[in-house]
């Protein structure tokens, strides 16, 4: 069915309530395996049903988020969320209580049972008000960020379309870009500051709820982690660090060499040639007809997993007036259809899309059309950024349909930006694990914790007094901050994996598909690390995984500059 087709009501609160509670009787009161087994698909088909309404509404609002009656559906939802998840608590207790869990485990994978203990720890009924609150905040950061209309060279326009001004050759108007959008942030500083304190101790407050000294153990249950945690995670930073910080610091001054500037700049760090980086030719319908070209070459499975996503209008990637910033993949349960969301703004971001979000739609695709329960369709976030960013390589035979006599330049900016986001990734990241380590620091304070982060993993940024960034405030730009707490070092693991998949592809592209769909194809089935060794790839945290990587990338990177 076509997106614009698909009906929405909101749903009935109390016939919600209703229907799972006689489920969630059922479940309990089950004389046998086979009985609980049926209570528990008709309450993943309920919730299947009340996330499917709600992820239409959700897309809605975020096309536009001036609409009014949308705006009253997110508000909705922002008190429903937690009251759905107060009733899966209730079936997840169940679970785990069962005299049949023995069973249960050999229906759904015993993995769905690490998964439900992990969700379970995460919850208590008192969490509600607060929950309820923090949703409210995140979509007060999302209206601020999507309201943001800033004046440029004389036109008036949402910010990411000063995102072709930002790699504009002339260094000049990429600084005046720059600190344009800063300018509407230093207006907003004491809403943006005053919104993050409240998020950060109200998360703070729930996590002493569970009996958490702070968040972060918290925030790690809700991410789903199953198979590491933060010492892992420590260990890999360490690694990029120390392993792959200077790897980048030489890629940096190759580029200031490229760039033929006495200094790299902040308003420099992206722009890879002094000609300014290659873009997609044409209007965006060519880019997305290119898109369907080289999903159909590339393999039958894409060729019909593209053709599901454009006959039944699952795309809306064009940049306008009130729509929310950024882009993001989701799906829609009961149509069985991912959805892609984005805002193209004439820079190769927009081909990065139907590589990126497409990966993610992809395995989507694949998995509800197996017929998988919803908590089976997805792995954890950092699998599922594999999906998405080994896809931007596996795709690489087909980036000339997008950038014909540029794609050498594409393919050389694209492989230098995707090793200079790991350490940001990881900025990013232990800036947040400081954060909720310290919940009472002052926003001066966290600016400050930001440029000694900065010192630490991006040592050539040289920020030249602009507004905004050059005051330690950037981060908060980064909407994973304010929305998703601790998912960040997910894209930086899934970097380092999609790296290892593009090697395999410049030896034997058939093999890194075959591999590539293999893991995919597992969905939630199987833990990260599981999915990775399983692929014969190594786990990022894994001791000399990053220094192999970094030489590996680092080494292509010479072999194919000028």
């Amino acid at each position: 069915m076509k997106f614009s087709e698909m009906p929405y009501i909101r749903p009935d609160q109390d016939a919600i309530w209703e229907r799972g509670n006689e489920l969630a009787q059922r479940m309990e009161a089950a004389q046998s395996a086979q009985e609980q087994i049926d209570a528990i698909d008709g309450l993943q088909k309920l919730m299947g049903n009340v996330g499917t309404l709600r992820t239409i509404a959700e897309i809605r609002h975020t096309i536009d988020t001036r609409d009014a009656f949308y705006d009253r559906e997110n508000d909705f939802y922002d008190e429903l969320g937690p009251k759905l998840e107060e009733l899966g608590q209730r079936v997840n207790q169940a679970i785990l209580d069962s005299p049949y869990r023995e069973a249960l485990g050999e229906h759904y994978g015993k993995l769905l049972l690490t998964n439900i203990e992990i969700s379970a720890r995460s919850f208590k009924p008192e969490m509600v008000e607060l929950m309820q609150r923090e949703n409210k905040l995140t979509s007060e950061y999302q209206k601020l960020y999507a309201s943001a209309v800033v004046e440029f060279e004389g036109q008036k326009m949402p910010l990411p379309k000063l995102g072709p001004y930002k790699q504009n050759p002339d260094r000049a108007v990429r600084r005046a870009a720059y600190e344009t959008e800063g300018g509407f942030f230093d207006a907003h500083r004491e809403e943006l500051d005053h919104i993050y304190d409240e998020l950060v101790k109200n998360r703070t407050a729930q996590a002493k709820m569970l009996g958490h000294e702070n968040y972060l153990q918290l925030g790690y249950d809700r991410m789903g982690r199953n198979c590491y945690g933060i010492p892992q995670v420590e260990e890999f930073r360490r690694q990029i660090a120390e392993e792959l910080v200077p790897v980048v610091s030489r890629v940096k001054k190759a580029q200031e060499q490229r760039l033929g500037v006495d200094k790299l700049r902040f308003y420099d760090d992206v722009i890879v040639f002094p000609d300014g980086n290659p873009k997609p030719q044409g209007t965006p319908d060519d880019i997305l007809a290119a898109g369907v070209r080289m999903y159909h070459e590339l393999s039958p499975e894409t060729a019909e997993f593209i053709d599901h996503m454009y006959q039944n209008e699952l795309l809306d990637v064009l940049s306008k007036d009130g729509k929310a910033p950024g882009g993001y993949c989701t799906h829609i349960y009961d149509y069985k259809s991912p959805f892609i969301f984005s805002n193209f703004n004439g820079t190769s971001g927009d081909v990065d899309v139907l590589t990126h979000e497409a990966g993610h739609a992809f395995a989507a695709w694949r998995n509800m059309s197996k017929g998988r329960i919803e908590a089976l369709i997805w792995p954890t976030m950092e699998a599922c950024e594999c999906h998405s960013m080994s896809m931007e390589f596996l795709t690489s035979p087909w980036h000339r349909l997008f950038f014909g006599d540029a794609t050498r330049k594409y393919d050389l900016a694209h492989a230098e930006q995707s090793l200079t986001f790991i350490p940001y990734g990881c900025l990013v990241d232990e800036f947040q694990h400081r954060m909720y380590a310290e919940p009472d620091l002052s926003p001066e304070q966290r600016n400050q914790v930001w440029m000694e982060l900065e010192h630490k993993f991006r040592p050539w940024v040289d920020f030249d007094g602009l507004p905004f960034y050059g005051r330690g405030a950037g981060w908060q730009r980064q909407l994973h901050i304010y929305q998703h707490p601790l998912y960040y070092i997910d894209y930086c693991m899934a970097q380092t994996v999609a790296f290892q998949f593009w090697m395999v592809s410049l030896r034997d592209r058939e093999d890194a598909w075959k591999r590539y769909l293999a893991f995919t194809d597992k969905g939630g089935t199987e833990t990260f690390e599981e999915l990775v060794r399983g692929a014969g790839l190594k786990v990022p945290y894994d001791p000399g995984c990053v220094k192999e990587v970094g030489e590996a990338v680092e080494r292509w990177l010479l072999e194919n500059r000028d």
